[in-house]
């Protein structure tokens, strides 16, 4: 039996906004196993938001339980959280979130520096990292200088460098033309493949389709899940 990585039971999230309690989440329960590829689909207001910001570990539930990688995370504080985000999970963001005058290269080993990776280690990695999505001969360039198809890419190697658990995507091909989202969504094909666990996070039906499963969220629940055949060829 494959090994659950990510276990939520009866997870809700409430918030106070003063003159009403908003229940953005009401009881999901949801077990992601090591190696899925799964996509987290949801209309504005689902609790898709809310739900992709605790399995990030930047949030906590109000009740509930979230075991990730055997370590009880919702019982965790604001310091621990920010130990196990570092430690478990690789972020893409729709926006890049590139620093502006640094190369690609400086913003992939950025994650090692903060985990204290001696410098000549941080070089090896980076480098493997950014010739593993692609970016070998674009070390040295800095985001005004790349696509806006090469600039994920420099996001996606970053999201992998300290070798996360989980690759939690939102919205990544938001900001990119549809032939350059399409080569995104090959990369991530291809780091599936590879072994990487994805969660992708988007509220576009045809990008949920390159996952292996589907979660459908709708009025803080989980309305379906259901596993997933692509449509689309893997041509990686």
């Amino acid at each position: 039996m494959a090994e659950a990585l990510i276990q939520l039971q009866d997870v809700c999230k409430s918030y106070d906004m003063g003159a009403e309690i908003v229940h953005a989440l009401r009881g999901v329960s949801l077990q992601i196993t090591r190696g899925e590829y799964v996509a987290i689909m949801g209309p504005s207001g689902s609790g898709k938001s809310t739900l992709m910001n605790i399995l990030g570990c930047l949030d906590t539930p109000t009740s509930g339980v979230f075991i990730l990688n055997g370590k009880a995370v919702s019982d965790m504080d604001d310091n621990e959280l920010a130990d196990i985000r570092n430690q478990e999970i690789g972020f893409v963001f729709q926006t890049f979130n590139l620093l502006a005058r640094s190369t690609s290269f400086h913003n992939v080993e950025l994650p090692l520096i903060y985990a204290g990776v001696p410098a000549y280690e941080r070089g090896q990695i980076a480098t493997k990292v950014l010739q593993q999505v692609g970016l070998g001969d674009r070390m040295t360039h800095k985001p005004n200088e790349l696509s806006g198809g090469q600039r994920q890419r420099v996001a996606v190697a970053r999201a992998l460098v300290n070798g996360p658990s989980i690759l939690l995507a939102d919205e990544p091909t938001g900001n990119l033309d549809t032939a350059t989202g399409d080569e995104i969504m090959l990369l991530f094909d291809k780091l599936h493949q590879d072994g990487n666990t994805i969660i992708l996070v988007t509220h576009e039906e045809d990008i949920a389709q390159r996952a292996r499963r589907i979660v459908r969220i709708r009025d803080g629940k989980i309305a379906s899940d259901e596993s997933h055949t692509p449509s689309t060829p893997q041509r990686v």
